[in-house]
């Protein structure tokens, strides 16, 4: 009798951690053997204290799945499509009963595709470094030019282009329009200070904390980066 195993159940109950958590944990650890669809693999896996740890970048390769990080938030997206899942069997059951097929599980229709995953995340990465180009000027008094950020604003520019055409998912689509109003929004409170600037009009160091654009724009991030760990579109209206 055969059975249709995924990843996903074996993903949640497997705990993942850095290595440096190994290195400092107490108590003793012991190496162990990890099998996947019940194929032992090379998946380093060691228990401390009772609690199974796996090298998080190796259980990336075993599954043929794409790590991806931005600053604190990684996310690891791996392929559950039905062509690479063992075919469902039918499982005969007691003489005179009808046999029942087991039923193959599909995803979420609100989950991102790996290559919008990893395009949303570079975008949302440089969107990040763009603000903080900006706040750091504010902050320190640093005389703001157009010129200056427009590498930040170029590039952002093309890493969009990239998400909309990665972008294949009904999910991936409406995560789009959430990056593109992120973009927009950012552009805006860019040349708000730019043009400041340019007329001579002094800016507080702390203006970035009483400008609502700009806690619009940082509310809407935090809702693209929780969406980026789930793997999955739920929007809160912190981007609208």
């Amino acid at each position: 009798m055969s059975r249709t195993l995924s990843f996903a159940p074996l993903l949640i109950g497997v705990i993942l951690v850095a290595p440096t958590l190994l290195v400092t944990s107490q108590g003793t650890s012991q190496k162990r053997t990890l099998i996947l669809n019940g194929q032992s693999t090379n998946v380093p896996l060691i228990e401390v204290s009772g609690r199974p740890y796996v090298d998080l970048e190796a259980l990336t390769k075993a599954i043929n799945g794409s790590l991806s990080s931005s600053g604190d938030m990684f996310a690891l997206s791996f392929s559950v499509s039905p062509t690479n899942s063992t075919p469902s069997a039918s499982v005969s059951g007691p003489a005179g009963s009808a046999p029942t097929a087991q039923t193959q599980t599909t995803p979420s229709n609100q989950a991102f595709s790996k290559q919008f995953l990893d395009a949303g995340i570079e975008q949302m990465s440089t969107l990040r470094e763009w603000h903080a180009a900006l706040a750091s000027a504010i902050q320190n008094g640093i005389p703001l030019a157009a010129s200056w950020l427009a590498p930040y604003k170029a590039q952002a520019t093309t890493n969009l282009r990239l998400a909309e055409v990665a972008a294949v998912t009904p999910a991936d689509h409406s995560a789009y329009q959430l990056l593109n109003k992120e973009f927009q929004n950012m552009g805006k409170l860019s040349d708000k200070y730019v043009n400041r600037r340019a007329d001579l009009t002094y800016i507080s160091p702390d203006s970035l904390d009483n400008d609502d654009l700009n806690q619009r724009s940082l509310a809407c991030g935090r809702s693209l980066r929780s969406m980026a760990a789930s793997g999955e579109f739920v929007d809160d209206g912190s981007c609208s």
